[in-house]
């Protein structure tokens, strides 16, 4: 039988295990906020590089991939080392395998952000050019959905996460419009089909950082209720 000493000593062990599993869940969250706030600069940038062809900012935002993929690397290796030294269970294991997935979803989005970028570059020198402007909302609100699901994620916000998927569908009907406005300008001048080619793809980034953003959202879903649901059936 345990005596008042041992259980006090166990209880004080208890008690600095779990406040060293708090302080690197902290570092692991600040590791992914980080990545958000890079990857949602990434994306307004790239945003700005090709509605000016700026060649030079472009090459700024494809460079800085480097420094998503070094956060990420950095919180990958920190989760890791908090399951094998933490053992954590049920709720903070969940937290951490979820967190860990967000990552490579954040550098993939930071990825796509990188290839508007690309297409940015190409066009710089393009004389002839179709007509874009819906590009400006898309990318402003694909911006806005990474920052508010990394925020839910971190909240385990569950209205917060399902808030976010739902504009996904102003993301498409965006990318619908930008396909449908810029195919009929490829249509009438055979010198617009280039350009216009890149400002699909373009816009096709822009699309896929918006369902990336909503698997992010699904995790949070999963972390607060415990099912797994497609918010964008």
């Amino acid at each position: 039988m345990k005596s008042v000493e041992d259980s006090a000593a166990s209880d004080r062990y208890a008690d600095r295990m779990r406040e060293s599993l708090d302080v690197e869940m902290r570092g692991v969250k600040e590791g992914v906020l980080r990545m958000g706030s890079y990857v949602e600069e990434q994306i307004l940038a790239a945003h700005d590089a090709i509605m000016n062809r700026d060649a030079v900012l472009a090459a700024k935002v494809i460079a800085s991939d480097g420094r998503v993929n070094e956060v990420q690397r950095a919180v990958t290796g920190l989760v890791a080392m908090t399951i094998a030294t933490q053992a954590p269970v049920a709720r903070d294991l969940r937290f951490l395998l979820a967190l860990d997935r967000v990552t490579y979803e954040l550098e993939r989005i930071g990825d796509h952000a990188g290839s508007v970028a690309k297409q940015a570059r190409k066009l710089a020198d393009v004389t002839t050019m179709v007509t874009y402007d819906e590009l400006t909302p898309m990318a402003q609100l694909a911006a806005r959905q990474v920052r508010d699901v990394v925020m839910a994620l971190v909240d385990i916000d569950e209205a917060a996460a399902r808030a976010v998927a739902q504009r996904d569908d102003e993301i498409d009907r965006l990318y619908h419009q930008v396909f449908d406005d810029v195919l009929a300008e490829m249509r009438t001048d055979p010198a617009k089909v280039d350009p216009g080619t890149r400002i699909l793809f373009a816009a096709h980034y822009l699309e896929r950082i918006g369902d990336r953003v909503t698997n992010i959202a699904e995790d949070v879903v999963f972390l607060a209720t415990g099912e797994v649901e497609d918010l964008n059936p």
